[in-house]
């Protein structure tokens, strides 16, 4: 259809177009994709077998939907995209503020207009990235924001009694008229702001300042709800939730590889940022930092942990790289593991503690996870330490306690450079030869000999003390015999 030579109503009628409801639009073009077996949720990774199957049925049931889940579970991603199984281009009554239908006007206006006009009645054509309308529901949200109101202006210059429908200013929801109309964290309406959405659901009334009529609006509503929601500051009223049909529940990425592969896509890395690489090992120790702290005693688990967690973290740690290397002036650098300690922020701000966690304090608590998520990947890689009898001939890690009980003190600079990098971890005796057999591909040998340093520290082997922008590796009776020179 050439919507360039549609112009009137008299060229729409002869173009043979047909009124769809969104619904049945939605449907419609779903199935086209389905048939055609395209993609229908470009860049949504990790629901193919869960939540989008669920989204699918409930656009080919033609149902309101509520997404149901933690923060960050990509609900208002999901809802956006849905704009594309609308039709490109879609008619309307030319200058109608409720996207009139020309061929079943609804408002004052349009009904005016067509009975004016008749066939010469303009029309318009509406991208369908107009046909969105997404509100955060906050408790200060009002039945005039999302319904309308008398307009005394409008009453005023117009010259006419409070009594005629022409004074209304809708709200949002008519606006709205044959669009998606999102209302994210819907728990947070008040209980009086919910029960307007009734009869627009199911009925098609409205009531604005007195005014009662029916003005079957053509609305395709998602909602969306994090669980904790209904115990912390408000709930989603019974009623409400009967009218909207389909209700599917969001989930975190089950793996690592998933998560990795949402943080590949999502994180912002510029172009000039790529002098800096970050090995596979380096990836999926920051996903399992995540998965960590979804798992935490310290983290409260009905907040959840945001997969910007991830996303947020991989960008700190090549900015923490890239500073590091523009400070020493080389050209390229690989991230490390020390390299980490710049991503803290990335998870204070990000993650709900319990009282427990509080006691402790978050930068801790941040410590914490990347010593367990070190743990964890050491020993995809690595025997336990404590496998191993101290002294005993066979003992993978006995040249390194040996150099560590000599005496000798490793000190790691978060801002050091390759060099002196290299050199500092080369210095360990038996460090290299034990790496060597073990080195995962596409992982530099550098990064697996600070992997054993940092996990050995974690399993006691040697003793950690950081310090600011350092980080010191001792042996553990060092302290003790200080204390008593002391």
């Amino acid at each position: 259809m050439n919507i360039d030579k549609i112009k009137n109503l008299r060229d729409l009628k002869k173009s043979k177009y047909q009124s769809h409801s969104i619904k049945s639009e939605l449907r419609k073009n779903l199935i086209v994709k389905l048939k055609n077996k395209e993609k229908v949720f470009e860049g949504i990774v990790g629901f193919d077998d869960t939540v989008l199957p669920d989204i699918e049925r409930a656009i080919l049931a033609q149902h309101n939907i509520l997404l149901l889940g933690l923060r960050g579970q990509a609900k208002t991603r999901i809802a956006r995209l849905l704009v594309e199984l609308l039709d490109e281009y879609t008619p309307i009554v030319s200058g109608s503020e409720l996207n009139d239908d020309p061929l079943n006007p609804l408002s004052r206006y349009a009904l005016d207009l067509i009975k004016e006009k008749g066939d010469d009645t303009p029309i318009s054509w509406l991208h369908r990235s107009e046909r969105y309308v997404e509100k955060l529901a906050t408790p200060d949200v009002s039945i005039a924001d999302l319904i309308g109101d008398v307009d005394p202006i409008k009453a005023a210059t117009l010259k006419l009694p409070y009594s005629d429908e022409r004074v209304i200013h809708y709200g949002l929801v008519p606006r709205a008229h044959r669009s998606i109309f999102v209302i994210n964290e819907l728990p947070d309406l008040q209980p009086r702001i919910q029960v307007s959405l009734f009869n627009i659901l199911q009925e098609g009334d409205l009531q604005i300042r007195g005014f009662k009529y029916r003005l079957p609006l053509d609305l395709h509503f998602v909602f969306t709800a994090n669980p904790e929601d209904y115990t912390n500051r408000g709930s989603i009223i019974t009623p409400l939730k009967d009218r909207i049909e389909s209700q599917i529940l969001t989930h975190y990425p089950k793996t690592i590889e998933i998560s990795r592969s949402i943080t590949k896509q999502e994180a912002r890395i510029s172009e000039d940022q790529q002098v800096v690489t970050i090995s596979p090992l380096l990836e999926e120790l920051l996903e399992t930092i995540t998965f960590k702290a979804r798992e935490s005693d310290l983290v409260d688990d009905k907040s959840g942990v945001s997969a910007r967690l991830s996303i947020s973290a991989k960008e700190l740690l090549v900015s923490a790289a890239e500073r590091r290397m523009l400070l020493n002036g080389e050209k390229t650098t690989d991230a490390r593991i020390t390299d980490l300690w710049g991503v803290v922020p990335a998870i204070t701000g990000k993650v709900e503690l319990v009282y427990e966690g509080e006691q402790i304090g978050p930068y801790a608590v941040a410590i914490d996870l990347f010593q367990e998520a070190i743990a964890d990947i050491f020993l995809t890689i690595f025997p336990k330490p404590d496998e191993y009898d101290k002294g005993v001939e066979n003992d993978l890690y006995g040249t390194i306690r040996a150099w560590f009980s000599g005496g000798n003190v490793l000190d790691l600079h978060n801002d050091s450079s390759n060099k002196d990098f290299k050199k500092s971890l080369n210095e360990i005796a038996g460090l290299e030869r034990m790496v060597g057999s073990y080195t995962v591909a596409k992982n530099s040998k550098l990064l697996i000999m600070e992997l054993v340093v940092f996990a050995l520290a974690k399993f006691d082997v040697i003793n950690q003390n950081i310090l600011e922008n350092n980080f010191t590796f001792e042996d553990p009776l060092s302290d003790i015999f200080d204390g008593l020179e002391d």
